[in-house]
């Protein structure tokens, strides 16, 4: 699905080569600053590369419409955007942005629920906590339904709890649907319990690629 070659940006990454299959699951760890978040952000094309190439099915992201390549790989960013307005609005606007069709407010709260969200639909979005908001943002693009989710550390605003009925629902996402899911986290758990692939990188270089970090 990704085949990074000879990719440089500015003094932040230097990966000679990387490839990502469609339908895995890949965790991407690291300390911070090492470069994790701006590999991702290079994925959908929100920031571009100085040299080298990032292949997409095949095909450069320089030559993909940027609007196009976003609704296909969809990126949460570790603070996502809320939007003024209700917790419905939040979660209708990737769709509205996306010009997918609308969804029923049952499918809104069966989605809510699945989230352990038990706020109304009508609920202004700006009361909601750092946590809920992450939630609810989370819920924005699953509704999008795009062949590929780039998460930004997601859960790190939840308790453990919730954070185990995100991984789940992630976990449910990709296998049911076959979707690629790449992940920046520092949860060694979030890692050991959905990777297929873990990709560590340090001062900006890939330096690790295989199974469980314990």
């Amino acid at each position: 699905m990704f085949i990074l070659t000879d990719v440089l940006y500015k003094n932040i990454l230097n990966i000679r080569q990387l490839n990502i299959k469609k339908g895995s699951i890949t965790c991407i760890v690291g300390e911070s600053g090492s470069g994790k978040s701006t590999l991702i952000k290079l994925l959908n094309n929100l920031i571009n590369i100085d040299s080298g190439e990032i292949l997409y099915d095949e095909n450069s992201i320089d030559q993909i419409d940027p609007i196009e390549l976003r609704r296909k790989v969809v990126m949460l960013p570790q603070t996502p955007a809320i939007f003024n307005g209700s917790i419905r609005d939040n979660m209708l606007i990737g769709l509205k942005f996306s010009q997918k069709p609308m969804v029923k407010d049952d499918v809104l709260k069966d989605l809510l629920k699945k989230l352990k969200l038990t706020a109304s639909l009508d609920k202004d979005a700006d009361l909601l906590s750092g946590g809920e908001k992450q939630r609810i943002a989370l819920a924005r693009i699953l509704l999008m339904d795009p062949e590929v989710l780039l998460l930004d550390e997601p859960s790190s605003a939840l308790d453990e709890i919730t954070e185990e009925i995100i991984i789940q629902i992630l976990l449910e996402f990709a296998r049911d649907k076959n979707k690629t899911i790449i992940m920046v986290t520092h949860s060694k758990k979030v890692v050991n319990l959905i990777s297929d692939k873990i990709i560590e990188i340090k001062r900006g270089k890939e330096i690790f690629e295989g199974g469980d970090v314990k």
